[in-house]
């Protein structure tokens, strides 16, 4: 039942003021200072210039046949999907997954995982979505940039914004925390935050799965090709010329499959390299940008979309023991627009990746930094406003939003000039 607006608007302030200590989520020592922004393709310190350089055009990097592309696939470089405005960020490129509910309503991927691939290197082989996976969705790609100081948040950190949350919204808003392997720690978990459902808490865990998911490169941890619609297409299938078994270059004892120089590794540093996208600081600090900014706090859009976190103190380990965070990404002050948890806004796409059946309608808090580089919106991009994605939310946002309805067409307006500023 939609409340009154004068209780919507109450709850919504009420939950804003409660809200000041947990904009700012402080991990490392005092003295935090603040990330590097900018779409400029230069190094946030974590790689010298050179080697960003370096590890840029391995991350553009075309792939093909020989190298071991698909045989079913999206695309043929990373900077296909992540490219916009530069490499690294995100784009309009969708991929596409599919599966059904068994008979207790339990998600079941579709033949050879929810993964339907747009691509093929043979026309014999292209996958479809069978009439019988009637769970589908699109997704868009999501950004990269700034996400070695994502990767460097403590997980105690999302657990206490998870924790803070009820409280915050009159038991409304409760973000779920889920913990996902960690490819390169054997038997590792950490608290997932890269990918749609938060499948994944590293950055070489990503890279991995991208790799093999994206172009259909296996790799280190990935060693088994990927199928079309369950039908066996790898080395020995008559369809891919490339073994799996091939060791890697610059890793002794190491089976690397396809990827043999260890791109993955590459992919991951320039990730960790990328600076935080910027503010389009002279629309930020407009008067119209400035009010819709104390409005977007004052409804509750920032229970979710946190403002700013401060990432772990250097040399703390994470990963599971295989990364220490470094100076350039350690005690530095994020504004992910991001809490990095899973939530039920009534856009779930049903899929389940991870997480378990408890995550199939919810999907990870969109960071808003650089959302004013994305013309289609929400993990589908089927909203192509900021208002139309608003309204969209429902859910665990219901209260929310009706504290949006609940405000003057002038001060809508200005809300949707701070989104543009971010």
């Amino acid at each position: 039942m939609q409340q009154p607006r004068a209780a919507v608007v109450a709850l919504a302030i009420a939950a804003s003021a409660y809200l000041g200590s947990f904009t700012l989520v402080v991990e490392g020592q005092g003295g935090a200072t603040e990330a590097p922004a900018g779409f400029d393709n230069q190094t946030n310190g974590f790689l010298s210039p050179a080697d960003f350089a370096a590890a840029q055009t391995t991350f553009e990097e075309r792939d093909d046949i020989a190298k071991g592309l698909g045989p079913v696939y999206n695309a043929q470089s990373c900077a296909e999907c992540h490219q916009n405005p530069v490499t690294g960020a995100g784009s309009q490129i969708s991929e596409l997954r599919a599966g059904h509910n068994d008979a207790n309503g339990n998600f079941v991927d579709a033949p050879g995982g929810s993964l339907i691939n747009d691509r093929a290197t043979n026309a014999d082989i292209q996958e479809r979505v069978p009439g019988a996976e009637d769970v589908r969705t699109f997704r868009m790609t999501t950004n990269a940039h700034g996400d070695g100081f994502v990767e460097a948040i403590n997980s105690n950190t999302l657990v206490a914004l998870a924790n803070a949350q009820p409280g915050q919204s009159g038991g409304a808003i409760a973000g779920q925390f889920i913990q996902v392997p960690v490819s390169e720690a054997s038997g590792a978990v950490r608290g997932g935050r890269f990918g749609w459902k938060n499948q994944h808490a590293s950055l070489l865990s990503f890279s991995a799965d991208a790799y093999l998911n994206e172009i259909g490169i296996t790799n280190r941890f990935n060693l088994v090709e990927n199928t079309s619609m369950g039908r066996f297409v790898g080395f020995g299938s008559g369809f891919d010329p490339v073994p799996d078994n091939q060791p890697c270059t610059s890793i002794p004892n190491t089976t690397c499959g396809e990827d043999k120089d260890d791109d993955i590794t590459a992919f991951a540093n320039f990730m960790r390299s990328t600076k935080v996208p910027p503010r389009d600081t002279a629309l930020a600090a407009t008067a119209d940008a400035v009010a819709g900014s104390n409005l977007f706090d004052t409804i509750g859009c920032n229970i979710c979309h946190t403002r700013s976190i401060t990432t772990a103190a250097a040399g703390t380990v994470i990963n599971g023991g295989a990364f220490t965070v470094p100076a350039a990404l350690g005690n530095k002050i994020i504004h992910p627009f991001s809490d990095f948890l899973l939530h039920d806004i009534g856009t779930g796409d049903g899929i389940v990746q991870n997480g378990g059946q408890s995550t199939k309608n919810k999907l990870r808090t969109q960071p808003l930094w650089g959302v004013r580089t994305h013309p289609r919106h929400m993990h589908d991009g089927e909203s192509l406003t900021f208002t139309l994605s608003i309204l969209r939310h429902a859910g665990e946002a219901t209260n929310v939003i009706n504290a949006f309805r609940s405000l003057s067409a002038t001060q809508r307006n200005q809300i949707i000039v701070f989104l543009q500023s971010l």
